[in-house]
């Protein structure tokens, strides 16, 4: 096929068909043992929507996708777009209540649900008043009260494969694709309607342009796939010929053992936590990564700089996205020297606008300025799925975004991720970023990863609270830490608490600051600590 200008588009279903259509024979997807080719990705889509017809699944009814990261999810995600059904893929991560209010919310009409979730499925939807979907479908092992993945295969069987060519020349560009649920942090997640457009054309820009791959790469991400930063490398590999390698579950050993023996050539772990594991890992030294020449991995710029730092032989890339911008919509370039490679996400993709804005009175900012990230476009998704008043309250008169980001536009326009809005702590009259503290404290030896979060404070309003997960082998007192950063930041962005922690708590793959906020607001309540002690100089100062 010609090469196509980056501005060409199709639909998702399209876009299977003509890398299949261009590298039938080459491995497509790679799971541990399981590996389909482009070519039968494609055919098991079509067996996929086939069963789906069969249980009576018409165009933009909502089909859930509830499953283990196997081929089959992502197989299950891009079959239902072929017959012009809304593909639902739901967080591994829920429980019951979470489920249940997603698949309520989005109007499910069939879960295609995991063995494994079974017993959270019944507990989610088995009370009869729960909005339950008209059928579920089981994926290994017993089908239990639902059909079986196998069962609705077969049924597919007797449905002519036209009806399916037919339901696929219907479906626009701007029809929606996928209803995707954000992770949520202090409410329940809002589903954003993602058009074909906006997964067609943020992949091919990826893929082809900002994370350049070609036919023959191997392209390792460990990350679920319910997740945009699961489907748009895959997405990118459709574009390319290039082979997705992803992980059910990640470990760090395992990964290193998936990046060697699969001779991977880029990675997109995504977020820093991912990567420094990996880099932390005692088989990180031995284990042959030669092979890898592009990473994308997102985090605080001091952070990057010491990952980057680990690995020379490889270039390093940054970048900046959200759900609601088709997932990433800016990535620093290839060529852009290290400084900017760790501090910016680069320029936009080729059609997106974005404008720093005033956060209180929303008028533009100029370049250098830190403001609201604002952003429009063709990959912008298309409004928060049965919730007018804050879609329209998320969109200005001129159609930008605003994203409740943090952030700075250069004057070569490459943009800088700074923290989110609400992640700014009011101390005594000082607005501190939250990531301008972390950035600082993950330069410390001990200091494996860090949240900063407010702790409520009678006399500063609030102050900072450094929750840290040690390296192996290391330890941390606050005398320590106090000691590290007196005279070198500023007093009142000093952490006033040290919490020791060896895990997250997670949505998806986001870390629920809010629940570490709620931790140490209880814990001071419950001790009745109304203020922090005031900083004084470590004693080998005085």
């Amino acid at each position: 096929m010609d090469e196509l200008p980056l501005s060409a588009c199709w639909t998702l279903p399209d876009h299977v068909d003509r890398a299949a259509q261009r590298w039938p024979d080459t491995e497509a997807l790679v799971f541990g043992d399981e590996r389909l080719t482009f070519a039968g990705f494609a055919e098991h889509t079509r067996a996929i929507a086939r069963g789906l017809l069969a249980l009576g699944v018409t165009p933009g009814q909502k089909v859930g996708v509830f499953m283990l990261g196997v081929p089959d999810m992502l197989a299950a995600i891009y079959g239902a777009g072929r017959i012009g059904a809304v593909a639902v893929p739901i967080n591994g991560r829920f429980k019951a209540r979470e489920l249940r209010y997603v698949v309520s919310h989005a109007d499910v009409d069939v879960l295609v649900a995991s063995a494994a979730y079974v017993d959270l499925v019944q507990e989610a939807l088995g009370d009869r008043d729960a909005r339950a979907p008209r059928h579920i479908v089981i994926h290994g092992g017993e089908p239990g009260s639902g059909f079986g993945w196998t069962e609705m295969l077969e049924a597919g069987r007797s449905v002519d494969q036209r009806e399916v060519a037919e339901l696929q020349q219907r479906i626009a560009v701007r029809d929606t694709a996928m209803l995707m649920y954000t992770s949520g942090t202090t409410a329940n997640p809002k589903g954003c309607l993602i058009s074909h457009e906006s997964l067609v054309r943020t992949g091919r820009i990826f893929g082809l342009e900002r994370f350049p791959m070609r036919h023959g790469d191997r392209v390792w991400d460990p990350l679920p796939l319910f997740h945009l930063a699961s489907i748009l490398p895959f997405n990118g590999c459709l574009e390319t010929g290039a082979t997705y390698i992803g992980m059910q579950h990640f470990d760090a050993g395992e990964a290193l053992t998936v990046l060697e023996s699969e001779r991977c050539t880029c990675a997109f772990p995504a977020f820093d936590l991912i990567w420094i594991a990996i880099q932390d890992h005692p088989r990180f030294a031995t284990t042959d990564l030669s092979r890898i020449r592009l990473v994308n991995v997102n985090g605080v710029p001091e952070k990057l700089a010491m990952m980057a730092a680990k690995t020379p032989w490889l270039t390093q890339i940054s970048p900046y996205g959200a759900t609601e911008g088709g997932g990433v919509m800016a990535l620093s370039h290839l060529d852009d020297a290290l400084e900017y490679r760790v501090g910016s996400a680069g320029r936009p993709f080729a059609g997106m606008e974005v404008r720093i804005a005033d956060p209180d009175t929303g008028a533009e900012l100029p370049p250098g300025e830190r403001g609201e990230i604002t952003y429009r476009g063709p990959v912008l998704f298309d409004g928060y799925y049965k919730q007018p008043e804050a879609t329209a309250a998320a969109f200005d008169a001129d159609g930008f975004f605003h994203s409740g980001d943090l952030g700075s536009v250069d004057a070569d326009g490459r943009l800088t991720f700074i923290g989110r809005l609400k992640d700014m702590l009011k101390v005594g009259g000082e607005n501190v970023a939250a990531a301008e503290i972390e950035g600082f404290l993950a330069e410390h030896p001990a200091v494996a990863e860090v949240q900063v979060v407010a702790a409520p404070d009678e006399r500063y309003i609030e102050v900072p609270c450094a929750y840290v997960v040690l390296r192996p082998g290391a330890t941390l007192e606050y005398d320590e830490l106090l000691a590290y950063c007196h005279g070198r930041i500023a007093t009142y962005k000093i952490p006033r608490y040290l919490r020791l922690v060896t895990e997250w708590p997670m949505s998806g793959t986001k870390i629920q600051k809010f629940r570490l906020r709620d931790q140490i607001a209880c814990e001071l309540k419950a001790a009745g600590i109304r203020s922090a002690p005031k900083i004084a100089a470590p004693a080998a100062t005085r």
